[in-house]
């Protein structure tokens, strides 16, 4: 493997010899959860999805074009055997998780090229083997021991208590009102656990892949989360983004929890905040496809620990314009910079006192044919690379003028649940 630098700083490693990739059909779909390792990549929803053994090449520190650029002339450079013709995500595919910020984090963007991936998708299923002169032997697809639960785990640190968190929340609503065209800053806390044991985070992927089957859970180079927003996915032509702006806690009684969605799709504060967020979506989009459907207002999503409104943008593709492109054009939505980008992104710089990293920016997969899914990086964390005892985990909330800082508290708790939750950590 040779590592050598790329323009503007970005460092690549991969193999100096072609690569070869064979995709042969498995008559059986496979657990994929059971055959996760430990250093592995995971890309699963409902099931299905996509694991990654071993690595074949790395790209760090690469905006989204350079990205890009990169992976085609990788892929073009792949000889391909397949037995699936263009099924999606099918032969070699790239994995990668990018900085929310790059001007404002210690930590880069990355984009992995797993040496083995194993598919189970559209009623298929599949193994990839990628293969070079001057790579070790692939690793092989076998079962894994049983992942180990965190224990111990607790509270170590974080960016912001509960009085510090109200006062930048007060901060940014004083500014919305101030300034007449900034209509909405998406703020975001910190909290640093630790474990008695390391973490595991097959552990983690597999409890968040059970508990919250109807997001995409994930793992790429130590952020792992399950993420209820899809930002971007491209198949076969039709681009589709999932918008989701407005939250409301679950309280866990059918009863209780249907009067919460009804007050929630009544929200003036909640309308506004989800209305911004797809109106920049429809206008980040619309370069780059065609007949467009907007929908004309929200639906409520309903997840095990919060409620969401959602809406579900489509718009065909323009033939060019890959998936990661789209979520590159895409980021930073609404949804978690705020509206305009540039006036929230600095005012997020200002008052957040928080190195995001990869949280809340695009986290996803993309084939050689331009298709793949993007999702944004909530409810998520990050693991310490030179501590396994510990994992960094975050979540945010859109401020408009309407905020109140208590209830923007209370729903940064909310979305912390599902990482607390796997990690064993006691919540009120």
């Amino acid at each position: 493997m040779e590592t050598w630098g790329y323009p503007c700083g970005v460092i690549q490693q991969k193999p100096g010899s072609p690569l070869r990739a064979r995709t042969v059909e498995l008559s059986e779909a496979p657990n994929l959860l059971d055959l996760f390792p430990v250093d592995g990549a995971a890309w699963i929803r409902r099931g299905q999805g996509m694991i990654g053994l071993g690595e074949v090449a790395r790209l760090e520190g690469a905006d989204f074009a350079t990205a890009e650029a990169w992976w085609q002339d990788l892929y073009a450079g792949i000889a391909i055997e397949t037995e699936l013709g263009d099924h999606p995500a099918s032969g070699p595919i790239a994995l990668g998780s990018f900085t929310f910020d790059p001007t404002h984090t210690r930590l880069s963007s990355v984009l992995v090229i797993p040496q083995v991936i194993i598919g189970s998708r559209g009623g298929r299923s599949w193994l990839t083997t990628i293969t070079a002169d001057d790579l070790p032997d692939a690793p092989a697809p076998t079962g894994q021991p049983a992942p180990v639960p965190p224990s111990g785990t607790r509270t170590v640190g974080g960016s912001l208590d509960r009085a510090g968190w109200s006062g930048i929340v007060a901060e940014a609503v004083s500014r919305i009102e101030r300034d007449e065209a900034l209509e909405k800053v998406v703020l975001a806390r910190s909290e640093v656990l630790a474990s008695d044991n390391p973490i595991d985070p097959r552990w983690l992927v597999t409890e968040l892949a059970r508990d919250y089957p109807n997001c995409w859970t994930f793992h790429i180079d130590g952020l792992v989360g399950a993420s209820p927003e899809m930002l971007l996915r491209r198949e076969g032509g039709l681009a589709t983004s999932r918008v989701l702006a407005g939250t409301i806690r679950r309280h866990g009684t059918e009863e209780l929890d249907l009067k919460l969605a009804q007050a929630l799709a009544r929200s003036g504060k909640n309308l506004i905040e989800h209305e911004l967020a797809v109106e920049s979506v429809a206008r980040a989009l619309e370069p780059f496809c065609s007949g467009m459907n907007v929908p004309d207002a929200p639906y409520v999503l309903e997840l095990p620990n919060v409620m969401h409104l959602a809406s579900d943008v489509t718009a065909v593709a323009h033939p060019d314009v890959s998936a990661l492109r789209l979520a590159g054009e895409l980021h930073p939505s609404a949804a978690v910079c705020g509206t305009p980008t540039a006036a929230a992104r600095t005012v997020i710089a200002e008052l957040e006192h928080l190195d995001r990293g990869r949280y809340s920016g695009p986290v996803g997969w993309l084939d050689g044919r331009g298709d793949g899914e993007f999702a944004i990086a909530l409810r998520c964390g990050c693991l310490d690379r030179n501590d396994p005892h510990r994992i960094t985990v975050y979540a945010g909330c859109g401020i408009v003028a309407e905020s109140d800082p208590a209830e923007e508290y209370a729903e940064t708790e909310a979305k912390l649940l599902p990482m607390h939750h796997v990690l064993g950590q006691p919540t009120g």
